[in-house]
């Protein structure tokens, strides 16, 4: 949720018309989580699919690894994020009540406490007073919500699209390298997949850098050394496991 303090009308006044910057905000937190979890899939499933590879050459075995990588990631990610948003929403709907409690049993005090918020947002006291009784009057449970709490009661954290998305976003990185590492030729497969990844880790790691208004290219360095790292140990290690289980 945006932190930006409401848009102010005539005199001052916040007239809370932002859900634009609002959704916006929502919308690139969606869009930055979908782009790690597609660097997620594309760098766990590229560690497993290039270590087997490693240890073998067999096409329906490396298809075998990915294919179990890509489930096990996408549905670990998906459960993961299903059991972290509903703790979040169960939160946001016991703080929605207390506040709903609070506004029937003490309205009074909640008109003083929402005016000190809106002070402390740099409007005068007259100001804020008077804004705080036409926000009270026009809905005050939104108004309680949006600057005590951070919440919009209309727009709770939903575990079921969080799961989807982190699935889908996984998935989507996943098989890239799993199609990379089987469907070439025997002689191609590590080498298109290494790059394949690495091309791949390039683009998630400036998305994110540039979603998150940081730098592109630190973001970048970081994210194929890290990628690049995982092949090679994975690499190596099942290379190892290979050549001693000959």
């Amino acid at each position: 949720m945006s932190e930006q303090g409401p848009q102010q009308g005539p005199r001052g006044v916040p007239t809370h018309d932002e859900a634009h910057g609002g959704g916006l905000g929502g919308r690139l937190n969606w869009l930055r989580a979908a782009v790690l979890g597609a660097n997620d899939g594309v760098v766990s499933t590229a560690g497993l699919v290039v270590g087997v590879a490693g240890a073998t050459s067999d096409r329906s075995t490396l298809l075998t690894a990915g294919l179990a990588g890509l489930l096990a990631g996408s549905m670990s990610m998906a459960a993961g994020e299903y059991v972290s948003v509903s703790t979040q929403r169960d939160s946001e709907k016991a703080a929605i009540a207390l506040e709903k409690w609070e506004l029937r049993e003490q309205p009074e005090a909640e008109l003083v406490e929402l005016t000190g918020l809106l002070e402390e947002r740099g409007l005068s006291h007259e100001v804020a007073r008077e804004a705080a009784v036409q926000l009270t009057e026009r809905d005050a449970l939104r108004a309680h919500a949006s600057e005590e709490l951070g919440i919009n009661p209309d727009e709770l954290a939903n575990p079921w699209h969080a799961a989807w998305a982190s699935f889908l976003a996984f998935t989507a990185g996943a098989l890239l390298p799993l199609l990379a590492i089987v469907l070439p030729p025997d002689g191609w497969r590590l080498p298109v997949t290494v790059l394949s990844v690495l091309a791949a880790l390039t683009f998630t790691g400036f998305a994110s850098a540039r979603l998150g208004a940081a730098s592109p290219r630190r973001a970048i360095v970081r994210n194929v050394a890290g990628g690049a790292l995982a092949m090679a140990v994975t690499y190596a290690a099942g290379a190892l496991l290979g050549a001693v289980g000959a």
